[in-house]
């Protein structure tokens, strides 16, 4: 619930504020509340300490699920960048951190040094036509060339920059076949342009949680430190019990959460409708010794993806606590904003545990690569490039 406070400033700091907030399209009231948020994260800030683990930025953060994952690892957290402001409030309700706006406009040099870039980065279109006219004409295309004007660019940038051992990104399973697949072929190429050893697979999040979730996921490791014969498998260990959803589920639910005779109706003519079509779109009553349908950002529209079936009356949607859950998060994981909002952090994230159990995979191999002798004599000879 937000709270008001009125406060006067000078007419100069108006001045200076007023400008600020066209510049950067935000409302003065937006800008604020960063800037205090960002003074009070300032006050209480500890003196640096000396990291055990392996550091890590968190790029595209949301809400945290992915610092959850490999902090879970014994990975410390250098830098986190997420520019929706409500997903920015939970980030900071939970870590403390007020994580940095706008990728397109940080400089990649001004981003602290790290050993593993974790990014769940938006999939958007990539422009086919300008690589191919290069390549009729005989001229290279480097991912500068293939990947401007999208947010995988940024990626790119940090990684060409600041050269970490690793990275992790994770992206919604259909990345490998958008745009018959020449999407993905761009990142692959991409990748490896900037001289890592490449990895995916698509993994479901059942085994760790009651949810139908594939999502693919891309490990690289940094060639020019360990060479070529880098190998990494996805060897994960879901739990041996497949949750369900019943082991979810609040005890006490608001009846807010109760679908209304409205709704309840057009959901059931409009998958009626659809049936007819012979196709399944449609309303899903979630199976209580089951697992659910993918959650997704849109649930906070109707609920419809996941309704839990209740006895004399009509279903319900899921909670937000319920949502987190059925996503990996822990209880103690605050939730500070509004349902809608809630609902659409939650169905944007990731599956924590399963992500917790590739971050380990790794961290384990990074261990063992970088107490390799052999890697070390090899890296201790490589010149070290300058980055312009």
């Amino acid at each position: 619930m937000a709270k008001q406070v009125h406060i006067r400033v000078d007419d100069d700091i108006y001045k200076e504020l007023s400008d600020y907030s066209v510049v950067s399209g935000q409302s003065m009231q937006d800008c604020l509340s960063v800037a205090i948020r960002q003074m009070l994260v300032k006050a209480k800030e500890e003196p640096s300490q000396d990291c055990n683990g392996y550091t890590f930025i968190d790029l595209f953060a949301g809400i945290g699920g992915m610092r959850l994952a490999f902090e879970s690892a014994g990975g410390c957290c250098v830098y986190s960048n997420e520019w929706n402001k409500y997903s920015q409030q939970t980030y900071y309700a939970n870590f403390g951190v007020q994580p940095d706006g706008d990728i397109t406009k940080v400089q990649a040099e001004s981003i602290p040094d790290h050993d593993i870039l974790v990014a769940g980065f938006p999939c958007q279109p990539f422009s086919i036509a300008g690589v191919s006219k290069k390549n009729s004409l005989g001229r290279a295309t480097g991912f500068e060339d293939k990947t401007q004007g999208t947010l995988f660019f940024d990626v790119c940038r940090i990684l060409k920059a600041k050269r970490p051992k690793a990275f992790m990104l994770e992206n919604v399973k259909n990345l490998c076949s958008h745009d018959k697949g020449r999407t993905f072929q761009i990142i692959q190429e991409s990748l490896r342009e900037l001289n890592y050893k490449v990895f995916f697979q698509i993994i479901d999040g059942k085994g760790y949680v009651p949810q139908h979730r594939e999502r693919i996921v891309i490990v690289g490791f940094d060639k020019e430190r360990y060479g070529e014969n880098v190998s990494f498998s996805f060897d994960l260990h879901p739990l041996k019990k497949q949750p369900v959803v019943r082991d979810i589920l609040e005890k006490e639910v608001s009846e807010k959460y109760t679908l209304s005779d409205k709704l309840w109706i057009y959901l059931q003519n409009y998958a009626a409708k659809h049936r007819e079509a012979g196709n399944g779109f449609g309303y899903g009553i979630a199976p209580l010794d089951g697992v659910t349908r993918t959650i997704s950002a849109r649930y906070y529209k109707d609920g419809s993806e996941i309704l839990i079936e209740q006895r004399g009356k009509n279903p319900r949607r899921l909670t937000p606590r319920e949502c987190a859950r059925l996503q990996g998060f822990p209880d103690s994981f605050k939730i500070p904003v509004s349902d809608t909002q809630a609902y659409r952090q939650f169905g944007n994230s990731v599956v924590v545990p399963l992500m917790s159990d590739v971050a380990k995979l790794i961290v384990a191999k990074l261990e063992q690569l970088d107490t390799d002798p052999q890697i070390e004599i090899a890296f201790s000879n490589i010149p070290q490039r300058k980055v312009i």
